[in-house]
């Protein structure tokens, strides 16, 4: 008698086939509108099921091309949550959307015109914008394509962009409000510039290279002081020495001295500040204020002139004499022959290493420069907040615990950050991003001061809405740890200050996913693997497991192949096992037997209490590697093997049930493979949209 001879269902008789599933079981998925809290139903009639709520927000990839292997790391963890929280009978709302990621998006748009032999200002733009607003859109329908295939229930009515109207008059009202309370404001003050991408950019943005440079000492009087950039030197007419050195005990603060320099005899400023390095060097150093963020501070401690030396093109300006209008590589060379044949150049240490600013986008040599911008007050006092400043609002939840990050020992470095955080530059000068919204102002506004409303933003503020009321602050953040300064910590000042809220109560963050040479997948480095590759050959479900089991929070891993493999074949073992158990009930009467109490049951009893703890406290890793444990090797190798000659009713009740346990406790991890299965042995429940993506998470 053939599998189909005894009422095998047709799906069953063949291997499992991830590619004929996958896209099939999505869009009922998206049929059924469960995606949408608003429409979660309570079949069971369980009181308070889907009414208690569950939000998290996507941390939103930049529209700048496709997505790689760190994304679906990212998204498998989020989908796993969402999907344990919608079975235990939460109200999970699961926010989509996408990043305008303002200076990575034009930057990739330029190179494109470059090799067309074109510039923006070619364009012009106007122009330019429209050719970057294509770019993304069609970028967008790539990620979201991406995100769809591996299996995230995220809401999509609700997607959105944080460039689209309604983040647009977030935006706007986020400025307003932190411009009336003094939050915001505009100055002169040093910044990062970028002369390769001639504009602005964060700290945070600031690639380090470690590099080996000459480190070159020369007579300055009667002194010696040390730099790696003599270009910058021209505009030096202080020098700065430590009160309690005995090495300085002559030199007075304020004392003038007359000394012959790079250009000719100038006359220099001693200045005393407690704070100054004996160690370093000579213990004394001149200080250039216009290229330099602890001289200009220093400038401003004790209100000394500042000029500027190098042009936003890293030529230099006419106060270098002989050398105005060279390129900096070019001048330094020169420089440090003048000084040699004016006696000024006392020695060269060729090897001295130390860390280059680079721009993380356009990989432009940072060039710090004093320029009018706008900045927030990161250490103002806020009147209507007690006197506390934004630093203060970004620490107390932290430290009060209404925020807990996971791994723990990110604190400290969060907690580190805000305590070195100076105010923060947030115009651009860039094309394409939100406007500053100031009257006559062409400047655009940093990417992340719109992402850092991305918890409010998208449920619908600056109005009073529904989404605002039930699912604001949201549960979760789940973000690569790398982004706890970029985002988290401006999420956590945003939302502090603009509704005396935090974000969100739980910030998971998850390790790096890297390449086989431990190099993280990128675009710059052209190491990125799309995902649907991976799906492609061997399914969503797969790679899900192979990103999830094994991979605490916070911690690296490298992405194995042969990993995914494994998972698979764990699929097809379950597809094999749910063919089997099938085929039993196919075989015999409708059970009558109650509930058995053997010894796979009472095991199946202990792994549901262990995995619902482990998926409480998000440890997913643990989680799904328990159930493919206890699914393959209790379940599969010992009490089907045992079962095989058993057609008594508590066996078979025993093989149906805990199959049907097992479907619910893999779904989160395991979506597909698991709803086709469901789908299979509960035909007419499935037809009347009772999914197993809804159906009750096993009782403890």
């Amino acid at each position: 008698m053939t599998e189909k001879d005894m009422g095998m269902p047709e799906k069953l008789t063949k291997p499992y086939n991830p590619k004929e599933t996958e896209g099939r079981i999505y869009d009922l998925w998206e049929k059924s509108g469960y995606f949408n809290p608003d429409n979660l139903p309570a079949f069971d009639g369980t009181a308070g099921r889907f009414t208690k709520p569950f939000s998290v927000v996507l941390p939103p990839p930049n529209v700048t091309g496709t997505l790689h292997l760190g994304h679906a790391l990212e998204d498998s963890l989020q989908d796993a949550i969402v999907r344990y929280k919608r079975m235990r009978g939460y109200k999970t709302l699961w926010v989509p959307g996408t990043d305008h990621a303002a200076i990575a998006t034009q930057s990739k748009v330029e190179k494109i015109l470059e090799k067309e032999g074109r510039s923006r200002h070619d364009l012009g733009r106007g122009e330019f914008l429209k050719r970057v607003e294509k770019f993304a859109r069609e970028s967008h329908g790539t990620i979201v394509g991406q995100i769809k295939r591996m299996g995230a229930s995220l809401d999509w009515s609700r997607e959105a962009f944080t460039l689209d109207e309604g983040r647009s008059e977030a935006v706007k009202e986020a400025f307003k409000l932190m411009r009336e309370a003094g939050l915001i404001y505009q100055g002169n003050r040093i910044v990062n510039w970028d002369p390769k991408g001639q504009t602005v950019i964060s700290d945070d943005e600031i690639i380090y290279k470690e590099e080996v440079s000459p480190f070159y000492y020369m007579q300055y009087g009667p002194f010696v002081i040390g730099t790696v950039r003599p270009e910058t030197k021209f505009g030096d007419k202080y020098v700065v020495i430590n009160p309690n050195d005995p090495r300085y005990n002559d030199y007075k603060h304020g004392q003038k001295i007359d000394l012959e320099w790079i250009n000719g005899p100038i006359t220099a400023t001693v200045i005393h500040d407690p704070e100054q390095n004996m160690e370093f060097g000579s213990g004394a150093m001149t200080i250039t204020p216009w290229h330099d963020a602890h001289d200009f501070e220093l400038a401003e401690k004790f209100g000394l002139e500042k000029e500027q030396v190098i042009d936003e093109f890293s030529k230099l300006l006419p106060i270098a004499g002989e050398f105005a209008g060279m390129k900096i590589a070019e001048a330094r060379v020169k420089i440090i022959e003048k000084l040699k044949e004016k006696g000024l150049l006392v020695k060269i240490d060729e090897k001295y290493v130390h860390n280059v600013p680079t721009a993380e986008r356009t990989g432009g040599l940072i060039e710090p420069q004093i320029k009018l911008q706008w900045f927030v007050a990161v250490n103002k006092p806020i009147e209507d907040r007690g006197g506390k400043t934004l630093k203060d609002l970004m620490r107390e939840p932290v430290e009060s615990g209404a925020i807990k990050i996971i791994p723990e020992h990110e604190e400290k470095k969060y907690f580190n950050w805000i305590n070195n955080l100076r105010d923060w530059c947030i115009s651009r000068q860039i094309w394409y991003g939100h406007k500053v919204p100031v009257e006559g102002e062409s400047d655009t506004l940093d990417t992340w001061f719109s992402s850092a409303l991305w918890s409010f933003s998208t449920l619908g503020w600056p109005e009073r809405t529904k989404d605002m009321e039930t699912y604001h602050p949201n549960s979760l953040i789940n973000p690569g740890y790398e982004i706890l300064f970029f985002w988290l910590a401006r999420m956590v000042m945003m939302s502090q200050f603009l509704l005396g809220k935090v974000p969100f109560r739980t910030a998971y963050l998850h390790g790096i996913l890297r390449d086989k040479q431990g190099r993280k997948f990128s675009k710059s480095l052209g190491n990125g693997v799309d995902p649907i590759e991976i799906i492609d050959k061997y399914g969503a479900d797969a790679l899900r497991m192979s990103l999830i089991v094994g991979i605490a929070p916070g911690m690296d891993s490298d992405f194995d192949e042969q990993k995914v493999m494994a998972y698979k074949k764990f699929a097809n073992k379950l597809w094999n096992i749910s063919r089997y158990v099938i085929s039993k009930q196919e075989a015999v009467a409708p059970l009558q037997a109650e509930r058995s109490q053997n010894n796979l049951i009472t095991k199946l009893n202990e792994l549901v209490k262990d995995v619902t703890l482990d998926m409480d406290n998000y440890k997913f890793y643990l989680a799904a590697e328990k159930i493919y444990q206890f699914t393959w090797h209790e379940f599969a190798d010992k009490f089907i093997e045992e079962s095989k000659d058993k057609d008594d009713p508590n066996t078979l009740y025993t093989l149906r049930f805990t199959l049907c346990a097992l479907l619910r406790l893999l779904h989160p991890f395991m979506p597909f493979v698991t709803e086709e299965i469901w789908g299979i042995m509960h035909p007419s429940e499935q037809a009347d949209g009772k999914l197993l993506m809804i159906e009750p998470w096993p009782i403890i």
